[in-house]
């Protein structure tokens, strides 16, 4: 262990214990003789299932909208860049719920583009699967944004000047210079979208309902449960917790020793 003032230690000990001491009571409370039937059950594997696609698709969706979208901020220069930013970093700061309701009035039946939307096709987008997509992209994708235009501010551009000058022009340069220079950075922005879309609560319930074996994601199921059967809600709870540390765990590793 580096050597570190004492007192530094002490508070960093302090902070542990302020996330790890509610974990703790978490796992004291799990109702160990009941925990198999309750997460193998039919709504409990629903609510998973829905949980993973929806997070993974915000992943995607990280990659083919939010990538870009760093590069964009991080590189060019524009009117308005800095009300672009504020926009669409916004998510960050702002309460999931009124995302959703944000979102419901833009993307709902009659909603701004809802409306036409359903007249020309019949789509309708909340309490559907599609509405929990969007939902936990609208919030999770900003973490993506920030981590990777933060990375790419701090980059070494004279790598970019030198691909330039040998001939390649800026795509080539993009993918296999300036990309691969802030890995770290993007597979951690991906990990903490992916996090925060596995999480996501409010904006789901106001867009997205929470429909049992529809629209209704682990959080939702958790706090349905806090409400009637707390030792299913633990049980959940404790679910939830198992697979954000392993998948934390396991990507650790990828973002900061990227090959």
């Amino acid at each position: 262990m580096s050597r570190q003032p004492l007192w530094l230690k002490s508070l960093a000990v302090v902070g542990v214990l302020f996330f790890a001491v509610p974990l703790l009571a978490l796992v004291v409370r799990v109702p160990w003789g009941d925990l198999l039937e309750i997460i193998s059950s039919e709504e409990t594997l629903s609510a998973l299932w829905l949980s993973i696609v929806a997070s993974a698709a915000a992943v995607v969706l990280s990659v083919v909208i939010g990538i870009p979208l760093a590069v964009l901020l991080a590189s060019a220069e524009f009117r308005g860049k800095a009300l672009v930013r504020a926009i669409v970093l916004l998510p960050l700061v702002l309460p999931p719920v009124v995302g959703g309701a944000a979102l419901l009035f833009a993307l709902g039946r009659t909603g701004l583009i809802g409306e036409p939307l359903y007249d020309l096709t019949g789509l309708v987008l909340p309490f559907s699967i599609w509405g929990v997509v969007i939902a936990v992209s609208f919030v999770s994708i900003p973490f993506t944004v920030i981590t990777v235009e933060g990375a790419l501010r701090g980059s070494d551009k004279r790598f970019e000047v030198a691909a330039r000058s040998l001939g390649a022009d800026a795509w080539k340069t993009l993918r296999h210079v300036t990309l691969p220079m802030v890995s770290p950075a993007i597979y951690a922005g991906l990990t903490l979208t992916w996090a925060r879309a596995f999480g996501e609560f409010g904006a789901t319930v106001a867009f997205a309902g929470s429909l049992a074996g529809r629209t209704e994601t682990l959080p939702l199921a958790i706090f349905v449960n806090l409400q009637g059967d707390r030792s299913a809600a633990i049980a959940l709870s404790l679910l939830m917790v198992v697979v954000s540390v392993v998948v934390l765990v396991l990507m650790r590793d990828r973002w900061l020793n990227p090959r």
